[in-house]
């Protein structure tokens, strides 16, 4: 898939934006920002890229994307802590997509911490639905 405009809504475009952290040549420096490139690779099907950003406890062993699934929008709705000099923080977002000609929309409330120096996906916060 090749994308001119990044997926995660920032305006810019994939190479400068989200495809340089897919691609190593850059960490993300704040937990929205690994959010961001979270669903970036979910939209261009970068599996290796989900499993390398997930906290070590809580990472699958596999992950498989179902390509039948279009992505149609991310929306950042609250963040907590998360910042460049943290070590912990949270993402509140809802995902549009549709799937099976149905569109859906999932909210998740997202933990995310420092591993090795790097920001990575915890899973959603305790408690949260």
């Amino acid at each position: 898939m090749v994308l001119r405009v990044c997926p995660c809504d920032l305006g810019r475009g994939y190479g400068e934006c989200c495809g340089r952290l897919h691609l190593g040549e850059a960490v993300a420096e704040t937990a929205v920002e690994l959010m961001r490139s979270r669903y970036s690779a979910f939209v261009v099907g970068d599996a290796d890229y989900l499993l390398g950003s997930w906290h070590s406890s809580t990472r699958p062993r596999v992950m498989e994307l179902d390509r039948r699934v279009v992505w149609r929008g991310l929306t950042i709705e609250r963040t907590g802590a998360g910042g460049a000099g943290q070590r912990q923080g949270t993402v509140r977002f809802s995902v549009a997509y549709t799937e099976a000609g149905r569109d859906e929309v999932v909210t998740e409330h997202s933990a995310f911490s420092r591993e090795d120096g790097a920001w990575v996906y915890v899973g959603p916060v305790p408690g949260w639905p």
